[in-house]
């Protein structure tokens, strides 16, 4: 039996670690360019100055992080309670009737603050309704939570296909969408915010929504770990045999969680709908339901981790078209094949250099090796 790896303090384990997979995963990645025939430190230049080297730029990158931040939560909350929720794309799509279906009944009548908060309401509400299904097959039947929400992925696609084509299209128009939304189904850009710092976000969709993120980031933080029920989700997820000893309702506490997955999901829902397209198009979710599996793996799970998470998701996005744009060789699949590598060592392979780092971080004087039980213990 080998011997137990030093217990690493926090900032060794949540920061250190993380950006080593992450050093490792762009240097692979970098192979993956050399192979194309273009130099890995242009392409890394371009990146980055893509994302963050102008402010329309910043914008973009921040927008995008906006649906990674959401969907991130969603998987995040669930992992803590022991549940793998990749249904977050279906979660969001559904949710999407949460926000257009207000939007075109008050658009025209409601001022956009009155339509964001019935909006908030409306996009939770649906994505935690799809999200109930599920959390109750997997708790009061025993159906696998992996299997059922990957499958309500497809349903949901089809139930939207059916309602935009079928219901919600204007009638004498050919695109599957809803109307173009009047101005009080619009959300206020960020220009206001980042204008004072010096950032011209210029014609990018940044959109009050960021801000939302960020503050139900908060609110998923004070639910988790400062509450009473934040505490069964942990227990729960850590040991169920432990939750039930202790009296908690299994069954209660999955669904719950399931519920409150979605509606974070859910959320997502907001941002493309009110806060860019101003109305609800085919496939507005663009893959951020599977991004926030990534997102809350590298984050471990916690706000503090899903943030700057789901910031460097966007700058792989918007950097990534800035490289695609830049160097012809380089096409969006090799910006997804570097989404992926840092998926692998971010997820997969996340624990691959602990070892490594726990030694050197011992022989430094900086570990504590666990001390061995006595017979009196």
């Amino acid at each position: 039996m080998s011997a137990p790896h030093a217990k690493l303090p926090g900032w060794v384990d949540y920061g250190v670690i993380p950006l080593v997979n992450l050093v490792v995963a762009f240097l692979v990645a970098g192979l993956v360019v050399l192979l194309v025939g273009e130099s890995p430190i242009r392409a890394a230049a371009l990146l980055i100055e893509g994302a963050f080297g102008y402010g329309e730029g910043i914008g973009f990158t921040l927008y995008y992080a906006t649906n990674f931040i959401f969907t991130g939560l969603a998987v995040a909350i669930a992992f803590h309670c022991g549940l793998f929720n990749i249904g977050g794309e279906g979660q969001a799509y559904v949710a999407g009737l949460g926000v257009a279906i207000p939007c075109l009944w008050l658009d025209a009548s409601m001022p956009w603050y009155v339509v964001f908060v019935v909006v908030i309401f409306g996009s939770a509400l649906m994505g935690g309704l799809w999200a109930l299904i599920p959390g109750y097959l997997q708790a009061k039947r025993g159906s696998h939570v992996v299997i059922t929400t990957i499958m309500f992925n497809f349903i949901a696609s089809s139930l939207m296909v059916y309602l935009l084509i079928d219901v919600l299209k204007p009638r004498g128009s050919m695109s599957p969408e809803t109307r173009t939304f009047a101005e009080g189904g619009h959300l206020p850009k960020l220009d206001w915010l980042f204008g004072p710092l010096g950032i011209d976000v210029g014609g990018s969709p940044l959109n009050l929504s960021f801000l939302l993120a960020l503050v139900v980031s908060f609110i998923v933080w004070v639910i988790v770990w400062r509450t009473r029920f934040g505490y069964q989700i942990r227990t729960m997820g850590f040991s169920p045999s432990a939750a039930r000893y202790a009296g908690m309702k299994e069954a209660r506490i999955v669904i719950i969680t399931m519920v409150m997955s979605g509606a974070l999901a859910g959320m997502m829902a907001i941002n493309p709908i009110m806060g860019e397209q101003h109305r609800m198009q085919l496939d507005f979710v663009g893959g951020a339901g599977f991004v926030g599996i990534a997102v809350a793996l590298m984050g471990r799970s916690h706000p503090v981790g899903i943030i700057p998470a789901a910031i460097l998701f966007g700058m792989l996005y918007q950097g990534g078209a800035e490289i695609s744009f830049e160097m012809p060789q380089i096409s969006r699949d090799m910006i997804v094949i570097i989404q992926g590598l840092v998926i692998l060592f971010a997820g997969a392979m996340e624990h691959m250099f602990r070892p490594t780092i726990a030694r050197l971080f011992t022989s430094l004087g900086g570990g504590r090796k666990p001390q061995p039980a006595t017979a009196t213990e």
